[in-house]
């Protein structure tokens, strides 16, 4: 199964998918008006990726520290993605890998295993 990794509480939105040993990705202007479309932009880069929600086997999402709104609206999506379609996600903040170098996008999920974070639990870290 394919994984998703989302990221909405920096200066862009970010999207990428992670399928076997290809990844795809895209990035979108972090505004009020993206952040009231989200699920849309995401349908969007999954359809341009012949894809669909339900070929997501688990969803990696950013819990910051960051943006509130990146933070409310993209747990909200996930959340209500994980109730209908029963997908798991995994929140991570890169403050959770800070012992590691050099961290890339595509190295989430490993990472998220190898520090042994807990699917579908929410702890958002907000910039005070």
């Amino acid at each position: 199964m394919k994984k998703l990794i989302i990221d909405a509480v920096k200066e862009n939105i970010f999207f990428m998918i992670i399928s076997n040993n290809n990844t795809y990705s895209v990035t979108h202007e972090n505004s009020k008006n993206n952040y009231e479309k989200l699920i849309v932009l995401l349908v969007n880069f999954l359809k341009k990726n012949n894809l669909e929600i339900s070929d997501i086997g688990s969803i990696y999402i950013n819990r910051g520290p960051g943006s509130f709104a990146g933070i409310r609206n993209s747990f909200s999506t996930i959340k209500a993605i994980h109730m209908i379609k029963k997908i798991d996600y995994y929140c991570f903040s890169f403050k959770d890998f800070e012992s590691e170098n050099d961290i890339k996008y595509e190295n989430i999920p490993h990472l998220c295993s190898k520090f042994n974070l807990k699917k579908n639990l929410i702890k958002p870290y907000y910039i005070s």
